[in-house]
C-alpha cells in the first residue's frame, strides 16, 4: 500500500505499529539511515513531537543514543578487547562489560555529563531549537519543562556551542555583508557603527551560511575574517561598502551593487540572501530574544546561521546529536 494513498491518521497508526515492532525486536529506537528515511521520515518530511516521543520514550532510550553514537551498536571493551553487549546499570548512567565489567560513560566530555537535568529534557530542547525558525527563549523553556530560568538560560547556551559553525570553506557563488545590531533596542536612537555590534554574514546561494562578531567594520578585520572563510576560487557578492574592495587585490573574484544609487538587483549580482539572512536573525533576537548582551552575540547568532545552513536538512536534529558525540 502506497501511504500517501491514506490520510493522515491511518499514516500515524503505520507509523506507531512499525515503530513498536522495531523496538520490541531491538530493544531501543536506533535507526540507521534507511530505517529513518523509510519509517521515522517515510511519509512526513517533518520530524513531528508524536515522532519524538516514540524515538525517546524514556530516560534510558536517550542514553542509549547517546552510547550507540558515541560506541557503536556493539563495541569493543576499551578494557579487554572483546566485542560484546554492554549493559546498562540501575544506579548510574553508564554501561558495563559483560565480559570483563568494565565501565564506559556515554556522557562523558558532552554538554550533558554532570547535569541532573532528565535527558529527555535535554533532547526536547534540542528538538525545540532544530524546529523552531524565529528561536524561543530561555523563559519559555522554564514554563515548558518546569525547571528554572537558570537551568533553562544554560540548557540553551550548551546548545548553541554545538550549532557553531565548523563546516568547510564557502564555495560557488559567495553573498558578503555586514549587519549593525544596536546595543539595546528599546532605545530609540539611530544605529551607527560607534553605537553597534558588527556582524559579518557569508552566504553561498542555495547552500550555507557563515557568520561572525567582528570588533569593527574595518578592512584589517573583516577582509582576514572573508579569507578565513570564503574559498578563493569563490565569486563574491558585496555591496558597495569600501571594506571589499581590497579583496579585488587579493585576487577574489567580486561583482557588487551599488545600494547608494538604490541599486539592489543587477541580472545575477544581489545580496538578496544574506539580506534575508540578517532580516530573520533581527527578527528573532528582538522579537524573542529582546536584548543580546554582546558577550554572547557570537552563540545567538551561530544558532540561526545553523538553522540557516540545515534549512533543507529533515534531520537537523540528529546533526546536533552528531556533534555531540564527537
Amino acid at each position: 500500500m502506497y501511504l500517501g494513498d491514506v490520510n493522515t491518521s491511518t499514516k500515524n497508526n503505520i507509523i506507531s505499529f512499525i515503530l513498536t515492532i522495531y523496538k520490541n525486536c531491538y530493544g531501543h529506537l536506533y535507526l540507521d539511515d534507511t530505517l529513518y528515511r523509510h519509517i521515522i521520515r517515510g511519509v512526513n518530511d517533518k520530524f513531528t513531537v508524536r515522532q519524538f516521543n516514540y524515538r525517546f520514550p524514556t530516560e534510558d532510550a536517550c542514553l542509549e543514543e547517546i552510547k550507540i553514537l558515541r560506541f557503536g551498536e556493539t563495541p569493543a571493551c576499551p578494557s579487554c578487547g572483546v566485542i560484546n553487549k554492554f549493559y546498562k546499570l540501575k544506579s548510574r548512567k553508564a554501561y558495563s562489560c559483560s565480559a570483563c565489567r568494565f565501565q564506559i560513560y556515554p556522557l562523558k566530555g558532552t554538554i550533558f555529563e554532570k547535569s541532573t537535568t532528565p535527558m529527555k529534557d535535554w533532547f526536547y530542547a534540542i528538538y525545540l531549537m532544530t524546529q523552531t525558525r524565529a528561536g524561543m527563549s530561555a523563559k519559555q523553556l522554564e514554563r515548558m519543562l518546569g525547571v528554572t530560568y537558570k537551568t533553562a538560560w544554560r540548557m540553551f547556551h550548551q546548545i548553541r556551542k554545538l550549532m557553531a559553525d565548523d563546516s568547510d570553506m564557502l564555495t560557488g557563488d559567495v553573498e558578503i555583508d555586514e549587519v549593525y545590531f544596536h546595543p539595546d533596542s528599546t532605545r530609540r536612537t539611530s544605529v551607527k557603527t560607534n553605537n553597534s555590534q558588527i556582524v559579518l554574514g557569508m552566504v553561498e546561494r542555495k547552500g550555507r551560511a557563515k557568520v561572525k562578531h567582528v570588533r569593527t567594520s574595518g578592512t584589517r578585520i573583516l577582509v582576514p575574517e572573508i579569507m578565513g572563510g570564503v574559498a578563493m576560487n569563490a565569486q563574491i557578492y558585496t555591496d558597495g561598502y569600501y571594506s571589499y574592495k581590497q579583496l579585488d587585490k587579493i585576487g577574489y573574484a567580486r561583482k557588487t551593487i551599488n545600494h547608494a544609487i538604490g541599486e539592489y538587483v543587477n541580472g545575477s549580482t544581489h545580496t538578496q540572501n544574506v539580506e534575508n539572512l540578517w532580516a530573520n536573525i533581527k527578527r528573532g533576537i528582538y522579537g524573542v530574544y529582546r536584548h543580546v548582551d554582546p558577550k554572547y552575540l557570537q552563540a545567538y547568532v551561530d544558532e540561526y546561521a545553523f538553522r540557516y545552513s540545515n534549512r533543507s536538512n529533515p534531520k537537523m536534529f540528529d546533526s546536533i546529536l552528531t556533534k555531540i558525540s564527537i
